[in-house]
C-alpha cells in the first residue's frame, strides 16, 4: 500500500539535489573568478525506521540481519578544493599569485582574512590593498633597507616619493705606475714674487710669521709698487685662475685686516694650490710658500708634474675697502726652464657623494717618490675644492706613501682613510671614506711599462655613495621581497609580503570577495613568507585562475538533473498509487 513516507523520501531526494544544483551553478558561474576554489555537496542517507536490529547467531539458528527502511537523503556537507589553479601572467606589477599552499594575509579595519585572489593595487597613499579595498600585509624595511620581521605592517610602495642617497664609504682603483726610474722627480715648482711687501724704512727688522701685515705695508722701496696704508684696510687678496698641473684651482680670496699676519697669507697660499708643507724635495728645497726679510714670496710646490704650479701676474689682484684695485703690487719672476715641478705622476678625478647625496669632486694625484732594492715608493696627494670647513679652507685633504715590492705589488692592501669637511651644507661632517689600492683583481700596480713614453694611467673603478634617487618602479621577488629600482641606477628592498598557512585549509570561512576567515577547525594562521612551510613561491605581474573543471562540472549537473527527476518520479509513482488507493472507496 502507498505510503506517504515515500512522498517525503522523494521530497528529500528533491531538496538534495536542489542544493547540490546550486553548488554546481555557483561553481560554474565563477569559472572566471580569480583564484576561486571549486566545491563539492556530498550526501549522507537520512535515518532509516527499524523493523529489527537483528539476532545473533545461536546454536539453532545463524542470525539475522537488521531489518530498516531508509527514510531519504540528506545533505552531509560541502569539501571545497584548494588546489592550485592555474598560473596566467597579467604585466601589472601590482598583480600576485602564490604558487603553493599560502594565503595572503589582508586587512579591513581590525578583522584580519585570508585570500588567494592577488588582484592588487595601489590607492592613493600608495598602500597595496585588493580590489575591494582591504589593505595587504607585509613586513618594512629599516633605515638600511633591511627587512623587519614580527611585526605585520600595511604594506606601502611609495613610487614617486621615497627618495634615497648614501654617503660613500669605500673607493677603489685599478692601474698601474709607471716605475721608470727615469720618471724619478728631481724638484718641485718654484714661482717668487720680488719684493713683495717691503718695511717703510729699509733698517726696519725682517718680516717674521707673526707680523702683521698691514703694520708692515708701507712706502716700498720700489715706487711703482702701491702702498698699503691701514686706513685703506681691509684688503681682499684674491688668487684665481692659476692652475695645479692642467687643472685650475679653485678662485679663493683672503681678508687683509690689522689682525691678519704674515703667518695666515703663507697658510693661504699653501691651501689654494694644495701644497703639503715641510716635504723635504730632491734638491734640497722645502715645500711651501715662504717669506724672507727682504719681502721675497717663494712658493715650492710638491713634486711630480701634476703638482706643477702656474702663477701669472694677472691671476693675483688687491682691492681695498673701497674696492679700488691695488695696482702693481709686486712683480713675478719664474724661470718655465729650470723651476718646473717634474718626475712621473698621474691624476684622476672622481665623484663621491655626501649623506644628502651632493656630490663631492675629488682629485687623487700619485707621484713617483722612490726607487731601492725592496721596491718602490709612490705619494699619493688628496685634494678637493669641496672640503668646506670654515677653520680651513686647504685645498689638499690627505697625503701619504704607498710601496709597492720587487714585483710590483702593493706591499699593504690596508685602505687609507680620507675625511671631507661638509660644514654647514646640512650633510654628516666629515665624509670619511676610503681608498682602496687592491681589491681582488683590481689593484693598482707598479710596473715598468715597456713603451718608454707610457704615461702611468690609474682610475676609479667603484664607489659605493649615492646621488639622490626617486622610487620609479618596482617588482616582487618569488620570496615576496619587494625590490624598487630609483631613477640613480641603484635598487633596494623596500618590504615583503607576508603569507599565511593553516594545517586545515578546508575549514576556513568563506567570507564573501574572495576572503577567507579563520574557522574553530582551520587552526591558527601560521604567518610566514613565501617559500616557507609550505606557502608556495610568490610570482609577480601574474593571477591565479579558477580551479573550477568545467567538464566535471557539466557531468555532475547531468548525474544532479537526473537525481532529481529521479526523486520527483518517486513523488509521482507515490501519488498515482494513493489516487488509486482512493478510487477503491467509489
Amino acid at each position: 500500500m502507498a505510503s506517504t513516507t515515500s512522498l517525503l523520501t522523494g521530497l528529500s531526494g528533491l531538496n538534495a539535489n536542489s542544493r547540490r544544483l546550486e553548488v554546481i551553478g555557483n561553481n560554474i558561474s565563477n569559472i572566471n573568478t580569480t583564484a576561486y576554489k571549486s566545491n563539492t555537496m556530498h550526501f549522507a542517507p537520512a535515518l532509516s525506521r527499524n523493523f529489527s536490529l537483528g539476532t545473533a547467531p545461536s546454536a539453532s539458528n545463524g542470525g539475522t540481519n537488521p531489518g530498516q527502511v531508509g527514510l531519504g537523503v540528506k545533505v552531509a556537507g560541502t569539501q571545497r578544493n584548494f588546489n592550485n589553479g592555474a598560473i596566467a601572467t597579467t604585466g601589472v606589477n601590482t598583480d600576485l599569485a602564490l604558487e603553493g599552499n599560502g594565503f595572503f594575509i589582508v586587512e579591513r579595519g581590525d578583522q584580519q582574512f585570508y585570500s588567494r585572489a592577488g588582484a592588487f593595487q595601489l590607492n592613493s597613499q600608495r598602500d597595496l590593498v585588493t580590489i575591494s579595498g582591504e589593505r595587504v600585509k607585509g613586513y618594512s624595511v629599516d633605515d638600511n633597507f633591511n627587512i623587519v620581521e614580527g611585526q605585520l605592517v600595511d604594506l606601502n610602495i611609495p613610487v614617486g616619493s621615497l627618495t634615497i642617497a648614501e654617503a660613500t664609504r669605500n673607493v677603489e682603483f685599478q692601474g698601474n705606475l709607471n716605475a721608470n726610474v727615469n720618471g724619478l722627480p728631481t724638484q718641485g715648482s718654484l714661482t717668487t714674487f720680488d719684493q713683495l711687501f717691503l718695511s717703510t724704512a729699509m733698517g726696519n727688522p725682517p718680516l717674521v710669521g707673526t707680523d702683521t701685515l698691514v703694520d708692515t705695508l708701507g712706502t716700498p722701496a720700489d715706487p711703482t709698487m702701491a702702498q698699503f696704508p691701514a686706513a685703506n684696510a681691509p684688503y681682499q687678496f684674491t688668487i684665481a685662475g692659476a692652475q695645479k698641473g692642467t687643472r685650475t684651482v679653485p678662485t679663493q680670496t683672503l681678508e687683509i685686516d690689522a689682525m691678519t699676519t704674515v703667518n695666515d697669507l703663507i697658510n693661504f697660499i699653501n691651501d689654494v694650490f694644495g701644497i703639503v708643507p715641510g716635504l723635504t724635495n730632491p734638491d734640497g728645497s722645502t715645500s711651501g710658500a715662504q717669506i724672507d726679510g727682504a719681502g721675497q714670496l717663494t712658493i715650492v710646490g710638491n713634486t711630480g708634474e701634476s703638482n706643477n704650479i702656474t702663477l701669472e701676474q694677472g691671476h693675483i689682484s688687491i682691492r681695498d675697502m673701497n674696492n679700488v684695485a691695488v695696482t702693481n703690487p709686486f712683480t713675478l719672476s719664474q724661470n718655465p726652464l729650470e723651476e718646473l715641478a717634474d718626475g712621473e705622476s698621474v691624476r684622476t678625478t672622481f665623484i663621491i657623494y655626501d649623506s644628502l647625496g651632493a656630490p663631492v669632486q675629488i682629485d687623487l694625484t700619485m707621484v713617483f717618490e722612490e726607487a731601492t732594492n725592496e721596491g718602490t715608493t709612490w705619494r699619493f696627494f688628496v685634494d678637493s675644492a669641496d672640503n668646506l670647513d670654515p677653520m680651513d679652507m686647504g685645498l689638499n685633504i690627505g697625503t701619504g706613501v704607498v710601496s709597492f715590492d720587487n714585483f710590483g705589488q702593493l706591499i699593504d692592501a690596508t685602505p687609507v682613510q680620507i675625511q671631507v669637511q661638509r660644514q654647514n651644507t646640512g650633510a654628516v661632517t666629515p665624509l670619511v671614506f676610503s681608498l682602496n689600492f687592491s681589491s681582488g683583481q683590481n689593484a693598482v700596480s707598479a710596473l715598468v711599462d715597456a713603451n718608454p713614453d707610457a704615461d702611468s694611467a690609474i682610475a676609479a673603478t667603484f664607489q659605493d655613495g649615492l646621488p639622490i634617487g626617486t622610487l620609479a618602479t618596482f617588482s616582487f621577488g618569488e620570496d615576496g621581497r619587494i625590490t624598487g629600482s630609483f631613477t640613480n641606477g641603484v635598487t633596494r628592498t623596500i618590504g615583503q609580503v607576508a603569507v599565511a598557512n593553516f594545517t586545515n585549509p578546508e575549514g576556513l570561512v568563506d567570507s564573501g570577495n574572495n576572503l577567507f576567515s579563520a574557522g574553530p577547525n582551520s587552526g591558527n594562521a601560521i604567518v610566514t613568507t613565501p617559500q616557507n612551510f609550505g606557502t608556495g613561491r610568490l610570482i609577480g605581474a601574474a593571477l591565479e585562475q579558477s580551479n573550477v573543471d568545467l567538464g566535471a562540472e557539466f557531468t555532475n549537473l547531468i548525474l544532479t538533473t537526473t537525481g532529481y527527476s529521479a526523486a520527483s518520479r518517486v513523488i509521482t509513482t507515490t501519488d498515482q498509487l494513493l489516487q488509486l488507493l482512493v478510487s477503491i472507496g467509489r
